[in-house]
């Protein structure tokens, strides 16, 4: 349960306080999941004690809202939990900063979402794994289950993949489909971003790292140029995938070329939506009273002490046991 969850976390953070701030957070995390066999549970919000409670959430009763529903497709909203009732699905393909790992390896943080989704906004949610790397297979998967819910929460599908799935089901489907890793991490990222600006006194110009872009851009936060694992990404460049070439024509307004360490350069601020161990401190010496925000799970691009020693204004990073 949610209060017994808590209560293991005061725990944790206790003997963390008592270690001087060295606790093992994974070694906790696999006791913890190991002890509830994971976070999550289904509860029954109706008794089903006598025979008129039984009657009444199923058989005979339960026909009557499934006539109602069959004759009035929005009546399933109101009958049923669906307007309350999220899928968390993954393929198993993008999991925090880990990779491929597949999707039995992914259901702990589904499982996690779910949780979150439960405590900060008292949303029910569900964790589905898909075994299917094929487009076609996943969207059409996603589709026939959608009618049981109210909403589709799309996390940690690898890129460019991710993108075609989302658009397609938004096509497909009469319910709200969500991609976490890029809407939510780029809605995190600007609010971010606004506070970090005020902090440092600076002025505004005018998968996860194209929709930040994107949205970043939007808000008028002036020049960004995004990088892949080749470094700068510039209009016209060859063997770009689709939401590369896209974001091109918006982005990297100078044209510039080069490697992560030259894009750093004199930048206000590094988003970082990658791998591990990326950036070090002498490239964020060379930026502007750097804003750094290395999100990379559970290992970041930098991490939060290299930052500050290379200068870096304000830190951030995707993990809950750093402050930001």
């Amino acid at each position: 349960t949610v209060e017994n969850l808590y209560n293991i976390n005061q725990t944790c953070m206790e003997q963390y306080r008592k270690g001087g701030g060295n606790m093992d957070y994974y070694k906790a995390a696999l006791e913890l999941h190991e002890q509830h066999k994971g976070k999550i549970e289904v509860t029954a919000k109706v008794p089903v004690k006598t025979r008129d409670d039984l009657s009444a959430a199923y058989t005979p009763g339960v026909a009557e809202p499934c006539r109602v529903i069959a004759k009035d497709y929005e009546q399933s909203f109101k009958l049923t939990r669906r307007s309350n009732l999220v899928a968390v699905i993954t393929d198993g393909t993008a999991v925090l900063g880990l990779g491929d790992i597949g999707p039995a390896a992914g259901m702990p943080v589904m499982e996690g979402k779910c949780a979150l989704f439960k405590e900060f906004a008292d949303v029910d949610a569900f964790p589905l794994c898909i075994d299917s790397k094929d487009t076609d297979t996943i969207v059409q998967t996603i589709y026939l289950i959608s009618k049981s819910f109210g909403g589709i929460n799309l996390e940690d599908i690898a890129a460019p993949r991710c993108f075609e799935i989302e658009r397609r089901l938004k096509e497909m489907c009469d319910i709200p489909v969500f991609h976490d890793d890029q809407h939510g991490t780029a809605i995190v990222v600007a609010a971010a971003l606004l506070n970090a600006v005020k902090v440092t006194k600076k002025e505004m110009a005018g998968a996860a790292g194209i929709a930040i872009g994107k949205h970043l851009i939007n808000m008028g936060f002036g020049n960004v140029i995004m990088c892949d694992i080749n470094g700068i990404i510039c209009e016209g460049d060859e063997g770009l995938n689709p939401g590369q070439e896209e974001i091109s024509h918006i982005s990297n307004l100078n044209h510039e070329h080069g490697k992560l360490a030259d894009a750093l350069k004199g930048a206000d601020a590094f988003i970082g939506v990658s791998r591990p161990n990326l950036v070090t401190k002498e490239m964020v010496s060379t930026m502007n009273n750097g804003i750094v925000f290395a999100m990379a799970n559970p290992t970041p691009e930098i991490m939060p002490d290299e930052a500050l020693a290379g200068g870096a204004a304000v830190v951030g990073t995707g993990r809950s046991d750093f402050p930001n």
